[in-house]
């Protein structure tokens, strides 16, 4: 039997939410995407989220929880497993303007994001699970997909 190699893409993903609301960016697509990517070889999701957050934004963060072990492997379009790992990121300030990754950046009010399912990826269900959080905490991490929220 033939071993078939399996692409992999490490990700770390930030949420960051202030009074302003929830900061989001967007590309070439429109789409709304949380801030995050790809770690680099040997560094961890953590430092990802934060070197992404600050490229992708311009802001600098702090890491306050880690909140969800993304784990799906059947990512809709795309030719790789994807592992995130989403945190919960205080802003601190905002030190440089977004690269050329990101074509918009802004803060959305919660009440004002637009519908999950439109949002880039797998970052819908994401935000999903942390507007349940922000109205009733509970245990983190959130591990996998498969779990039921009420």
């Amino acid at each position: 039997m033939k071993n078939i190699e399996i692409k992999k893409r490490r990700r770390g993903t930030a949420i960051v939410e202030t009074s302003k609301g929830i900061l989001v960016t967007s590309g070439s697509s429109k789409i709304f995407i949380l801030p995050g990517g790809g770690a680099n070889k040997r560094e961890t999701r953590l430092v990802a989220a934060i070197r992404e957050l600050k490229e992708e934004t311009g802001w600098q963060g702090e890491v306050i929880t880690l909140f969800r072990i993304n784990s799906l492997p059947n990512r809709l379009h795309e030719d790789r497993e994807n592992i995130a790992i989403d945190f919960i990121i205080k802003s601190i300030k905002q030190i440089s303007l977004p690269d050329h990754e990101s074509s918009k950046v802004e803060w959305i009010p919660i009440e004002k994001l637009n519908p999950l399912h439109t949002f880039a990826f797998d970052h819908g269900e994401t935000m999903g699970y942390y507007l349940k959080y922000r109205k009733k905490p509970f245990l983190l991490p959130i591990v996998d997909n498969r779990i039921k929220m009420k």
